[in-house]
């Protein structure tokens, strides 16, 4: 990266001009695929808007953190327009984040609004990844379905009893582990590794085109 960086001269304030500039966007489409994706279930927002935000977080924002600096190249004709490699990384770790975050935002609001029920279990689709349908002892409907990591296990029958902590407005899914474990580390990880990376490719692109002689 030291390369990149020109020390002296007005160049040296393009590049604290591009570094800003970048740095903020990338702070932006990460924290909109992380913050998008992680509030759908906590507020808990209603179906539409939650799926609108889904697509924004797993497939908008990841692809505007790499479309944005390439399309921000005016002096650089079209087909000899490249991409520079950091800018790949962001794209992947923002659909892990829009992913991951869902789960994060469902354990939160697990945590804050979960009730524990004995829950029967009414159905089963064992034909992929497992999940079971849950009914209250008292007959309410338990939605969304338990899937196989959070209890829907090989094991488990029709009619079977379990206990659950469910989401009451039907968002979170439902889980009987009393430890659920968290993705708070790993998505900050993949946060960081979005910003720093997305910010230095952008700024590699800035210069590109600054210095593009047509060559």
């Amino acid at each position: 990266m030291a390369d990149d960086i020109p020390r002296t001269g007005g160049g040296s304030v393009w590049w604290r001009v591009d570094w800003v500039r970048w740095l903020v966007f990338s702070l932006v489409c990460a924290g909109g695929s992380l913050g998008l994706s992680w509030l759908g279930p906590v507020v808990p927002l209603p179906t539409v808007a939650r799926a609108t935000g889904l697509l924004l977080a797993v497939f908008v924002l990841p692809l505007a953190t790499l479309l944005v600096p390439v399309l921000a190249l005016r002096r650089v004709p079209r087909k000899k327009r490249k991409v520079a490699w950091q800018l790949i990384v962001p794209v992947i770790t923002g659909v892990a984040m829009g992913f991951l975050g869902t789960g994060a935002g469902g354990q939160a609001a697990l945590a804050d609004r979960g009730v524990w029920t004995e829950a029967v279990v009414v159905g089963m689709d064992d034909s992929g990844t497992n999940h079971c349908d849950l009914r209250s002892v008292g007959g309410r409907a338990i939605s969304p379905s338990l899937s196989e990591g959070d209890g829907c296990e090989d094991w488990v029958e029709k009619g079977d009893e379990l206990r659950v902590r469910y989401d009451p407005e039907g968002v979170a899914g439902p889980t009987a582990d009393r430890d659920r474990s968290s993705n708070g580390g790993l998505l900050a990880v993949l946060f960081g590794a979005a910003v720093v990376m997305g910010t230095w490719g952008g700024v590699r692109q800035s210069r590109w085109d600054r210095e593009y002689d047509g060559s």
